[in-house]
């Protein structure tokens, strides 16, 4: 007799996680796998990227943290965690709202692809390297964002549609960044994460009459399992002291406003699904940006004034013009189309040049979950 397929949730390889995953693929929608496919600047990427230079990596000068934070993570306190229990309430597909259903399906699809995205990376880094720290760290987080994938595409399946997750490591267009680029981005992705994540569980805490779908109430673990890997990324960062000095200091600042400026420009893209959490994109963008810029404060050496007078105005000329260019694109209209382009260039243009915020960053990297 076979054994039961594990869940996803219970496997600790991302591989294994993978295969039980392309076996269910035949489950999966073309639809929903189409719109994960779509390569924009606002949708999610894959990632590739020189494994040798990841594979020199020393951590030596960082062992006492790294150790602790391995450790943390081979204890696998989540493990079991991301799959449907009693608390998972039935949820009433066929009479949601309409463009509130449209929208959630895009922010679940959206969020598959993103963690999916860092496992397709992650499992990369473990097949190619000889480097146990490294192989070792990026196994664990390989291994999380495939729970998290899954987990998501059990609840699309709910919906009747899912993400084949084998073809879109196949088939999606893969981007290369330098290491140090890598870093970056991956670093705010994981810590912006967190703030995401962790902001809309504490207000569907103290109002839970918004919460409209139980896949909320398994958002504290999940951003805790973001925030490790954020914490792996600062201290990575932190082996090589010159991608926060100098001139990169200038390439923080781009990934900043550009992690930023993407974020509040998706946001907005769903209102109706904002509206069902009672959440103000703009209230919920400024928490998260205030709460990133404190998380990051450990490893970058500044921080973006987000309190400045063109920030607000500038973020919500970005937003009107990537609105314009959506409905110029859809209508064919060149002219149209280049005009919100260039409005658009200018917007973050007028991000960018908002002066910085100086700190000394500590010389303890390490934080722990506070919100």
């Amino acid at each position: 007799m076979n054994a039961p397929v594990k869940h996803t949730s219970e496997i600790t390889d991302a591989e294994e996680s993978l295969k039980v995953q392309e076996a269910q693929s035949k489950f999966d929608s073309e639809a929903a796998t189409a719109v994960a496919m779509q390569n924009t600047l606002l949708t999610p990427r894959f990632y590739t990227t020189d494994f040798d230079e990841l594979d020199a990596i020393d951590v030596s000068s960082v062992r006492e943290d790294w150790d602790k934070l391995i450790a943390q993570m081979v204890a696998d306190p989540n493990k079991g965690h991301f799959k449907k229990n009693a608390d998972w309430d039935k949820v009433d597909w066929e009479n949601m709202e309409p463009t509130l259903k449209k929208e959630f399906m895009d922010f679940l699809i959206s969020s598959c692809t993103a963690e999916f995205s860092g496992c397709v990376l992650y499992k990369e880094m473990k097949r190619r390297g000889t480097n146990k720290d490294v192989t070792q760290l990026f196994q664990l987080m390989a291994r999380d964002e495939a729970r998290h994938a899954g987990f998501i595409n059990d609840a699309l399946r709910e919906a009747g549609v899912a993400v084949n997750l084998g073809f879109l490591t196949q088939k999606k267009k893969y981007t290369y960044f330098r290491p140090k680029f890598i870093y970056y981005a991956t670093y705010l992705s994981e810590k912006i994460g967190y703030a995401r994540y962790i902001t809309i569980f504490r207000h569907l805490e103290k109002h839970p009459e918004h919460r409209f779908h139980p896949i909320f109430k398994w958002f504290e673990e999940w951003c805790n399992d973001e925030f490790s890997h954020g914490e792996a990324f600062a201290l990575l960062m932190k082996t090589d002291p010159k991608l926060t000095k100098g001139m990169n200091v200038y390439w923080i600042k781009f990934f900043l406003t550009a992690v930023y400026s993407t974020m509040y420009v998706r946001d907005h893209q769903r209102p109706a699904f904002h509206k069902a959490l009672g959440v103000d994109p703009d209230w919920y963008a400024h928490e998260v940006f205030t709460k990133t810029s404190a998380l990051s404060k450990q490893i970058f050496p500044i921080t973006l004034d987000i309190e400045h007078p063109r920030w607000q105005p500038s973020l919500e000329k970005m937003q009107k013009a990537n609105a314009d260019l959506a409905v110029a694109t859809e209508k064919g209209n060149l002219f149209a189309k280049l005009g919100a382009q260039a409005r658009a260039v200018s917007a973050f243009l007028s991000l960018i040049t908002i002066p910085a915020k100086k700190h000394e960053v500590p010389a303890n990297t390490r934080m722990v979950p506070a919100y």
